[in-house]
């Protein structure tokens, strides 16, 4: 006969011997196998170098001297002897800073022009009911699978017609509006709660109050980010320029880098150095406004 024996009253109890945990396989990148480590950096060394490298090599291009040569089998990004001879020949060859200033008062309307006409429709488009809003919105999203090419055309008619061709509002006028500025801002718009806007109209709050006192001041990363794409927009552009402007007088600097190619010969390296004196304020800009630039794009947090 099996007697039951009770432990001694002191003695601890014993833990259930517990199964030995397997590892947790996670999908973040510390638990990642080692060769999907390797697939991830080859793919991003990969990207590093098709964005970073031709503006590199442009650079390099631009501090080599004329015994340097640029198109060895091994490229050589250090230039033996930098000089910024390039540079100036560029100053002697076109009046760049004239280009330049061309340039920048275009690209000061397009942004102008963005900043509060994309700021007006796409807070209309997503706070005010009006009748037609489906229907505008629904040409706003038309108008970005036209592509530039098929509407340029009108575009030189209607800028001659209104008698602003070979002025530089006529090259900033069709650019003033970029339908898909329109669109983010409509989506920064739409980010705002519906109960903040709707506690504004109870209180008696206007449309324009509550534009400037609640939509505005949620929205500013993403007039950033607008602010950016229009001014390299205009900066950037090319083809209108040279259709609208006759007179050389009123070129904008990346028509007026043509003239550094010559009809029979051109050199590389003043080339190299035209476009990074083009390059720039690019830099500049978006070094400014990085930080509100990268808080745009992820709008749609409301702070208190």
């Amino acid at each position: 006969m099996t007697q039951l024996t009770t432990p001694p009253a002191g003695a601890p109890a014993k833990k259930p011997a517990s199964l030995p945990r397997r590892p947790r396989r996670g999908s973040g990148f510390g638990t990642m196998r080692r060769r999907e480590k390797v697939l991830r950096y080859v793919l991003l060394l990969f990207a590093l170098v098709v964005t970073v490298g031709p503006f590199v090599w442009q650079l390099s291009t631009s501090l080599k001297g004329a015994g340097e040569n640029i198109y060895t089998s091994t490229p050589q990004f250090i230039p033996s002897n930098p000089t910024f001879d390039n540079y100036l020949r560029v100053a002697e060859t076109i009046p760049v800073l004239s280009y330049a200033k061309n340039s920048l008062i275009v690209a000061a309307m397009a942004v102008a022009g963005n900043a509060v006409g994309c700021t007006l429709a796409g807070f209309a488009l997503a706070k005010l009911h009006f009748r037609g809003r489906t229907l505008f919105l629904a040409l706003v999203l038309g108008t970005l699978v036209l592509p530039g090419e098929v509407t340029i055309v009108s575009q030189y008619v209607t800028v001659r017609s209104l008698g602003l061709a070979d002025t530089l509002v006529g090259v900033a006028l069709p650019t003033a509006v970029a339908m898909l500025n329109v669109l983010l801002m409509r989506a920064a718009f739409m980010a705002i709660p519906d109960e903040m806007d709707e506690a504004a109209v109870i209180d008696g709050a206007s449309a324009w109050q509550r534009l400037i006192h609640i939509g505005l001041p949620n929205v500013r990363g993403m007039l950033s980010v607008i602010t950016i794409f229009a001014f390299i927009g205009a900066w950037d552009d090319f083809l209108w320029p040279l259709i609208v402007l006759t007179d050389p007088q009123n070129y904008t600097l990346t028509v007026g880098l043509q003239y550094l190619s010559g009809a029979f010969t051109a050199n590389p390296r003043v080339i190299a150095a035209g476009t990074m004196i083009a390059f720039i304020p690019i830099v500049i800009v978006f070094a400014t406004l990085q930080r509100f630039f990268f808080r745009g794009v992820e709008e749609g947090a409301i702070k208190g």
